[in-house]
């Protein structure tokens, strides 16, 4: 018999993989060597074309014991309000860039995320598989 979080890790493993092959799309179309804009925003149309709920660029407050701050953090890709997508296209991923989306995941309560850099050879090399 299966769990409720069995059920929910298959489903957001699921997830994953499709937006992963959104992703690949795009970089197989485009290539490295593009600002990291246009790969959000293909990337943002990719995922819609597969039927999934998406945002780019999702305020995130933080929440700092009972106010509320608006201090202009941005989510690049919320993925059905589960997965979190940072988008680089730099010459390598950095500590600073994984720590930036663990707090993003933190922030968000969301339990996955993905660090994806466009700027690379083969996608594989450039995505980076994050859990809380």
């Amino acid at each position: 018999m299966e769990t409720q979080l069995t059920q929910d890790l298959d489903s957001l493993n699921e997830l994953a993989r499709k937006v992963y092959f959104c992703a690949l799309r795009v970089h197989q179309n485009l290539g490295p060597g593009l600002l990291e804009s246009a790969y959000e925003e293909c990337l943002f149309y990719e995922i819609q074309k597969e039927g999934l709920f998406v945002e780019k660029q999702k305020s995130l407050p933080l929440v700092y014991e009972e106010i509320k701050l608006e201090v202009g953090y941005r989510l690049d890709l919320i993925v059905e309000n589960k997965l979190i997508l940072e988008i680089k296209a730099v010459e390598a991923l950095n500590p600073v860039h994984l720590a930036q989306l663990l707090s993003y995941l933190k922030l968000s309560k969301c339990k996955l995320g993905l660090l994806m850099n466009f700027n690379v050879a083969k996608l594989k090399d450039g995505v980076k598989r994050v859990i809380l």
